[in-house]
Parts: C-alpha cells; structure tokens; sequence
C-alpha cells in the first residue's frame, strides 16, 4: 500500500533536517530559503517489535517491516497561495501525498534566520494553513463556477457536486479547514476528487534543538488541543546524529544528552496512525512480513496486500494473535489448543493478527 506524508513548514524550521533523520537520505538542508526546491522521497520503516519477535520465533531467513514514504517538501511562505516563493511548486506537491507532517520551530537560535524574523510557533502554524485554506478555496470556487452550466441544465451529479462543494467554500471562507465540515462518505469521496490540503490529516512536529524547547509550550500545545490536533514533539538534530550511530553508540549517546524518549519512532507512529492504518503479519522460515492496510479491512481486502489475486480467490483464512501464536510456542500446539481460527470473507482483520490465506 503505498501511502506518503509530506513534510511541510516555513523555511528554516528543520524539515530537511527531520528528514534526513528519519530516512538517514542525504537532502541539503542548508540555511537558507528554498534549499530543498524538487521533494525528496524517502521510505522509513514502521517501528515494530512483533516483526523482530516473531522473525526469531520462526527462525526467519529474512524479516521486512511495514512502510511509510516521506517526501520532503520546499518551505512555505505568507502568500504562497497567490504563488509568492515556491507556492505553486509546494502547494501542487502537498496535493499528491496522503497527509501532512507539519513542522513548527519552538527553539530560538541567532545563527538560524527565521522567515519572519521571530519565533512564534502558532503564527507559524496559522501562516501554513490559512495558505492551504486559500489555495483549496480557489480550487473549489474554480469547480464550482465550471459545474455552472451544468447546474442550472439541471444535470444531477452536478447539482450534486455544486452543492457539496458550495458547503465547503462557505467555512473555507471563515478561515476553516474543509475538514471541519461533517461530510457522508460519499460526499467526502466527491471532495476528496478535488485532493483539497485541508481534508488531508495533519501532523504537527513541535521541533526542539539540543534537547528543548526554548519558548513556552502551553499556549502552544492548548492552541493544537482547541483545534483538534494531533502532535509529537522532536529534536531533529539530535535524532539525525542518533541516526548515523550503531545502535550501542547510540543509546550511550542518549545517555549522554539525558534523551529518553525517541521522538522520531513516536513521529513514525503517529504518523501510520493518522493515516488509519493496522498491521497483519505473516511469519515462517523465509520471512517474517509485516503488512499495511486500512483499519476495518475484511479479510480479502487485507489479502490484496500480497497479492491483488486473493480478493476473488480467497477461500478462508487461518488467523491467530501474534501474542497467542508466541505462547503456544509453535502453530501445531496453537492448533490443538484451539487458537487457530479459520476466519471467512466477513471477517474484519485486527491489528496484529497473524494470517495465513487459503487461496
């Protein structure tokens, strides 16, 4: 399933940076505006033990995690909806990707240019999405005047259309996201067909350096809790310099800066849950797999994971809980204790769920 998030902001907050730690995929990231003009794509591996625990478990030859790709995106200014900067070139890639992983600097720093020569995380925040809420409001209001004709010949899709999307243009014009509207699912799929930036889940990345922030959070975390928000905070520095290290370096490393927490498998996380997203696994001695679907997928739908074949061929599947498989200590003594369940075409496949399709 091929799924990206683009990692947007205001120049100079650390997205080249946050994406170089998380995909360790040498992009400039230099300080000065637009550095980064053409989005660089990097594929990061889902953090998961089950993978690592299952993989020695069936004695693998071969272990492959689930998947994320990131595309690093040029910085944004005030005025990129009327293509001031790189507006255009940004807000035309914002539309290919599936959600957004905004990053807001929360760290002063002299020998770093801010773009509007101060640091004011929630001026930031609302800089970026009043310009998606411009940009998505031109593209609505351009739909809405071709579908004119058609409407008023009483054509009803159109109608249809002209109507869901002159609902959207009414709150994008009181400075909203569209997705503060509450949409059926078939209007969703009508306004998703536009790809509006602000139906797209976003992230936001509180970006710290050397371990803190260096203006007060709680405005900041109070203004994402009145949105709506999701949010995790990183060091991108930090977690780029962790990134280049072996993994004993790196713990003592942390222990040396006081880090405890990873922000960046936290990001990783966040980021594959924002998105809907649940995890099958598929253990044996060639290789443990761990695959990525859309929650509430049946059974045959998660199968099109491996292959687009199981959807009309699936007969059954034999599903157990990873953590079940692991106590049974074996799948012939899960078998006979009962735990392997044979599941048909109705069944809804659960996060961490081993499966085994019959074809």
């Amino acid at each position: 399933m091929g799924l990206s998030i683009g990692i947007v902001g205001l120049p100079n907050v650390g997205k080249s940076t946050l994406f170089n730690a998380l995909t360790q995929k040498g992009v400039p990231a230099e300080n000065y505006p637009f550095c980064t003009i053409d989005p660089a794509v990097g594929i990061v591996a889902v953090p998961d033990e089950r993978v690592e625990i299952l993989a020695e478990f069936s004695k693998s030859a071969k272990k492959i995690p689930a998947a994320i790709e990131f595309v690093d995106i040029a910085g944004l200014v005030k005025g990129a909806s009327a293509g001031e900067g790189l507006g255009n070139k940004f807000l035309s890639h914002i539309r290919e990707v599936d959600a957004i992983a905004e990053v807001v600097r929360i760290y002063e720093d002299s020998n770093i240019t801010h773009v509007s020569d101060k640091i004011d995380p929630i001026d930031d925040i609302e800089t970026i999405n009043l310009e998606l809420i411009l940009a998505d409001e031109q593209t609505v209001s351009k739909r809405i005047a071709n579908l004119s004709h058609d409407v008023k010949r009483g054509h009803k899709p159109a109608m249809i259309e002209s109507e869901i999307l002159i609902k959207i243009e009414e709150v994008l014009k009181t400075g909203q996201m569209a997705k503060t509207i509450a949409l059926t699912e078939e209007e969703t799929k009508i306004a998703k067909a536009l790809s509006l930036l602000t139906l797209k889940p976003i992230l936001y990345i509180l970006n710290k350096k050397n371990g803190i922030p260096t203006v007060d959070l709680a405005p900041v975390t109070d203004y994402l809790k009145k949105i709506g928000a999701n949010w995790v905070i990183v060091d991108a520095k930090i977690e780029g310099e962790l990134s280049e290290l072996e993994k004993g370096d790196k713990e003592e490393f942390k222990k040396e800066l006081g880090v405890e927490d990873d922000g960046i498998n936290d990001l990783i996380k966040e980021s594959y849950k924002m998105l809907g997203l649940i995890t099958f696994l598929t253990t044996g001695e060639d290789e443990t797999r761990a695959w990525t679907i859309k929650k509430d997928s049946t059974a045959p739908i998660a199968g099109t994971a491996i292959h687009t074949d199981f959807y009309d061929k699936f007969i059954k599947a034999e599903v157990i809980n990873w953590q079940d498989l692991l106590k049974a200590g074996s799948y012939g003594k899960a078998r006979e204790q009962g735990l392997v369940r044979t599941e048909g075409k109705d069944y809804i496949v659960k996060d961490g769920d081993v499966i085994e399709f019959k074809i």
